[in-house]
Order: C-alpha cells, then structure tokens, then sequence
C-alpha cells in the first residue's frame, strides 16, 4: 500500500518516509486508509500528475489523520495499580551497582531496605540503560534497579519545552533516571534503550552545585522531571531529604512533580512553603490508556487533598495559597476529549479546595524530535507516538489549532471557576 500510494503522487525519497510515518499511525490506531485514499479521490487530489500535486495530496491526508483522533472510550482499558506507591519489597528485582561504589554507605541504607534476590556489580550505569536483551527488546520497568554516582554537571538550565513559572533563575536535576510508571507518552522512553530506574546515590554534590548557584542568585529547581520520587521515597527518601535542604535555603524554591497517590509523607516532611508539590492531573480514561501503573484520578485527588489538609494543620499561617500546583499536562488528543476533561474538571472542583491551590499548568503534549524518533522505533503499535505530529522548533507537537483549542478550553475551565487564578501555558 505505501509503494502504492508513493507512485501515485509522485513521491521523493522525502514524502515516502512521511507516508510510512502516516500509515504507521493509521495502522497503530485501526483506520483504514484505503477509505482515506477513497476520500482524496471524492475531493480530486487523486490521482496526481506531477510532484507537486503529490506534495498536496499528501498533506491533505496528514490533515485528514491528525484530526481524526482516536476512540479511548472504544478500547479495552487495562485496570491501574490503585494507589501504586513504591516498589517496596520487590524479591523479583535485580540489582545493579556500579563497582566504585559498592562500599558506600547510602548504597548500603539502600539495600538493607530492600530485598534483591542477585546483586550484580558494573562498570557505570549507561552499560545497562544502552543495554537490549537477547530478544532484541528493550530492558522494562520492572525488572531491575541501579545505584550509581552522578558526574559531570549535576544541574542543568531549564529546557525550552518546560514551563519556568515566571521565574529567571530556572534548573532542573537529575537525581534519580526513569520512572516505576509506565506513561506511553513519557520522553524517558526515548532516552535509552532500557528504562530501569537509576537512584543516584551522590545527592548531597548535588546540593552543594546549588548552594553554588545560590550565591549569584535564588533558583527555581524541578528536581523531579526524569522520575517520580514519590513513588520512589520509600527507596531513597530524596522527597524528606529535598523539603530539608530546601527550608534551610531561603533563596530555593523546588518542584517536586508527581503522579504518586501516598499520603503518609505528610506527617513525616519538614513543610516549606518554597517546596512546590505539581500533581498531574488526567480524565480516567486517558490515565488507563496511556498512564499505565499509575494511580486513578480519585487517589490522585484525595492526596492533593490530604496534603493541603496536612500543611494548613502544620503551618496554620493563613496564607492562602499551599504549596501544591495542579498540572493539565500533558493534556492528550482522543475522541471526545473535551467531555473527557470537562468531566475530570468536575471533580476537581467538587473535591478540591481550589482557593488554595498555588498555581496551574495547562499543556498539550509535546516532545523533543529526537526523543520521540527513538519512540517510533521501539513502540510501533502505539497510536500517541505514530501520530503524525507538526515538527515547530525541533520538538514534535498536535497541530497549533488542536493545541491551541485544548489548551483555551482547559484554561477557560479554571479562570472560569477559580476568578485570578494563576494558568501557565506552554508557549
């Protein structure tokens, strides 16, 4: 069909590698494109007599794709792990450590807690993040655990596609890599070839490249992009270590974002009002579809709201807002998307108390071209990474009108609900 359909518009090597990328979409998400072609027929952009035609019947196919998006609600839903909050003991899990740490003491805290049936020792953790098996598939989630030493640069400035909130002085860290969750639309999967979490265990050089940049200037620190370390503190209890770092530093204000739905660290951390809890906030449905392993919308809810509870008992300042940030991001294109996050909304505002809330994100999913190259390859039968999105800047996006719409439309919804509320959109 792609041989066929390149003959007919005269394609060049580049349209034909578009009209692979289209039809790789079609078939991930069940369209039929002979129905399609039928249609370029009805309209009179098939057949083509030169190139040029072909370049317009071409693009009028992307456009016919990438507004036809896809049916969630249709799909079987695989059911999530309800309140998934760590690993815990985890008997079938390998661990890994890189060999020149082997004797170092928070390695040693990290394995007293947990119960590894193998500890294989390794030259430096990319040896198992590069690594494929003998399947030819990738290393998943799952099945194993690094620690190692972080060097190099330890903090790095604020990528373009990540919201800064306002602020100058914006960095981000890395001290834990990949995630116990399984998004599908997650960068992470297109970083290595494995997605094993990698624990840093060096977290307090990190701290003092801060305390570096602390001197020059206050900073505006997300410390938790390439990992969730909620669901992560019960191994390396970086959230407790973070929230004190954070207090005794006055000019540091940290992000800490999160899908997690565990409660009992409010009773344990050290409040701060610079410690900046950001949920990710989704419908069901897009959480089932593309969020796998994470927890539902309503645990999502009730931590949010144990944890304002807890800080407004803890603090008792009567500031109005709690450091917690509600993200609509990234916000996904399906079928019916607009009832998906009115309903979601619904909720939100019926359980929350969004007088208190800080601040939000409103996004729409985007990505970094080459990540998102790399995803291509591994998950063919994914119909979120084959979609054919817009190229703007080097990273990949849906169409300015589809992104502008539902982002508007979140927007709308909490300026409509919650008068001066602060929104951040991607820009």
């Amino acid at each position: 069909m792609v041989d066929y359909f390149s003959k007919e518009i005269h394609a060049s090597v580049a349209m034909g590698k578009r009209i692979r990328q289209l039809f790789s979409y079609a078939d991930a998400s069940g369209r039929n494109i002979p129905d399609y072609m039928e249609k370029l027929r009805n309209e009179g952009k098939l057949p083509c007599r030169d190139k040029r035609e072909g370049k317009a019947a071409l693009d009028r196919l992307c456009e016919l794709l990438q507004y036809d998006p896809e049916d969630v609600r249709k799909e079987h839903l695989p059911k999530n792990e309800d309140a998934f909050v760590g690993i815990g003991q985890n008997s079938g899990m390998q661990l890994y450590i890189e060999e020149d740490i082997r004797d170092n003491a928070d390695v040693k805290r990290i394995t007293e807690r947990l119960n590894f049936p193998e500890t294989i020792y390794i030259r430096h953790y990319k040896d198992i993040l590069a690594r494929v098996s003998s399947e030819g598939s990738t290393e998943s989630t799952g099945k194993g655990m690094v620690l190692a030493r972080k060097t190099g640069r330890l903090l790095y400035e604020g990528a373009p596609v990540c919201q800064n909130f306002g602020n100058s002085h914006f960095y981000y860290t890395s001290c834990v890599m990949n995630c116990l969750y399984d998004c599908e639309y997650c960068y992470l999967k297109g970083m290595y070839p494995a997605d094993v979490p990698v624990v840093f265990i060096n977290l307090d050089d990190i701290f003092k490249e801060v305390e570096s940049l602390l001197e020059s200037f206050p900073v505006y620190l997300c410390v938790s992009y390439d990992t969730d370390l909620m669901a992560l503190e019960d191994i390396a209890g970086y959230v407790r270590r973070w929230c004190d770092f954070t207090k005794s530093h006055d000019d540091l204000t940290i992000e800490i974002r999160t899908k997690c739905a565990r409660t009992d660290l409010w009773k344990d951390i050290e409040w701060c009002d610079r410690v900046i809890f950001a949920y990710t906030l989704s419908p069901d449905d897009i959480i089932k579809r593309y969020e796998k392993c994470t927890p539902d919308l309503e645990h999502r809810i009730s931590a949010i709201v144990s944890g304002m509870e807890s800080y407004a008992s803890a603090v008792n300042d009567g500031s109005e807002a709690y450091p917690f940030r509600l993200c609509f991001d990234p916000m996904i294109y399906v079928k019916d998307w607009r009832e998906m996050y009115h309903d979601m909304w619904e909720r939100v505002m019926n359980e929350i108390d969004l007088m208190h809330i800080r601040d939000y994100s409103v996004g729409s999913f985007r990505i970094s071209d080459s990540y998102l190259k790399n995803m291509r390859v591994r998950f063919s039968g994914s119909a979120l990474v084959q979609y054919p999105y817009d190229v703007v800047d080097g990273y990949y996006q849906y169409p300015e009108k589809i992104a502008n719409e539902m982002e508007c439309y979140m927007e709308k919804l909490i300026s409509e609900s919650v008068p001066g509320a602060k929104v951040f959109r991607w820009k």
